[in-house]
């Protein structure tokens, strides 16, 4: 039995690119269904029928179908074969929209109805700044295949004042530092710990544009939000051990905690990691107190990070403030 129905998506017939790389013209009859909207999804040697995903360059592409992957850089290799690009080609994805929507990317996990936008590397630019400020103004992510991004730009920051630096650039080099396979948090460490006055120089990448302008201006991610073509309740999720597994949507307790967490770690360490910030709810779990749920994160993989006491009591309270619902 397939994992889920195929569905009519929410645009005009294109030609659909297997990931073997060959071409099928995916005919569409009067009654505007198609004629191979029936078959089902390719079976894998255990018996068991592959998850199989719908994928299109951000900027403009025929369909492709993707599957076999369990991690994020699998994901990158699999868009690149269906596309003949190298995977380095690719910024990042998002999920059922073609725009640069930071609401909306892909982090540790995907619906299972989820259509995936591969975004390309575009325009390369260089800028020069002087740091007037303490904080620049930025919120750092990554793709989780070695590119660190913008996330979020502050109103009236530093940043903010230079137009051509937007949402979605990849940030490839400070000075002649080269970025490349760098986590989000050191980037986001090493543009904190520029000296306040100093002049210094960033190379950015932006991702590739359609020809309309696809990408709009600066706004609040969290506003306007579209609804998405995807309304499943499970989820594929990437584990940290490389592994890859099928979850029910978390409750509500789970959502908003993890949201407030997020919004810690970019408050305290200018960095948005909704895959982070999940790790630690579940560190968070059977725990009863501060003491135990600091303990759980050093005896993680997290230790790294080095948190503070205080950001720790902050985490908990946003764990707290979730579980009791003052937080919906």
């Amino acid at each position: 039995m397939p994992l889920f129905k195929p569905k009519s998506l929410p645009r005009s017939p294109v030609t659909e690119k297997p990931t073997n790389g060959t071409h099928h013209d995916n005919h569409t009859n009067t009654n505007g269904t198609s004629r191979n909207s029936q078959e089902l999804p390719p079976v894998s040697p255990l018996g068991r029928p592959q998850l199989v995903f719908h994928c299109q360059l951000a900027h403009g592409s025929p369909m492709g179908l993707i599957s076999g992957f369990s991690n994020v850089r699998e994901l990158y290799q699999k868009i690149a074969e269906c596309y003949d690009i190298p995977p380095e080609e690719i910024l990042f994805c998002t999920l059922n929209t073609h725009k640069v929507e930071m609401s909306e990317l892909l982090g540790g996990q995907i619906g299972l109805d989820d259509f995936i936008f591969a975004h390309k590397k575009g325009r390369p630019k260089e800028i020069e700044l002087v740091k007037t400020d303490d904080a620049l103004g930025l919120t750092i992510t990554d793709n989780g295949a070695g590119y660190a991004f913008i996330k979020r730009i502050k109103e009236g920051s530093v940043i903010d004042k230079v137009k051509v630096i937007q949402v979605g650039d990849h940030i490839e080099k400070i000075n002649s530092e080269n970025l490349v396979g760098r986590r989000h948090f050191e980037v986001a460490k090493m543009l904190k710990n520029i000296p306040k006055g100093s002049k210094f120089t960033l190379r950015l990448i932006e991702p590739q544009k359609n020809g309309f302008g696809s990408i709009g201006p600066r706004s609040d991610p969290r506003k306007g939000k579209k609804q998405a073509y995807g309304s499943g309740k499970e989820t594929l999720r990437f584990k940290a051990d490389g592994s890859a597994q099928i979850e029910k949507v978390s409750d509500d307790a789970a959502t908003v905690g993890i949201e407030k967490i997020n919004s810690i770690l970019e408050s305290f360490m200018g960095i948005n990691d909704n895959e982070l910030a999940t790790q630690i709810w579940e560190l968070s779990e059977g725990k009863q107190n501060s003491m135990d749920f600091a303990e759980a994160i050093d005896n993680s993989d997290l230790e790294a990070f080095g948190f503070t006491d205080d950001f720790v009591i902050e985490l908990w309270g946003a764990v707290t403030d979730a579980r009791a619902g003052r937080l919906r």
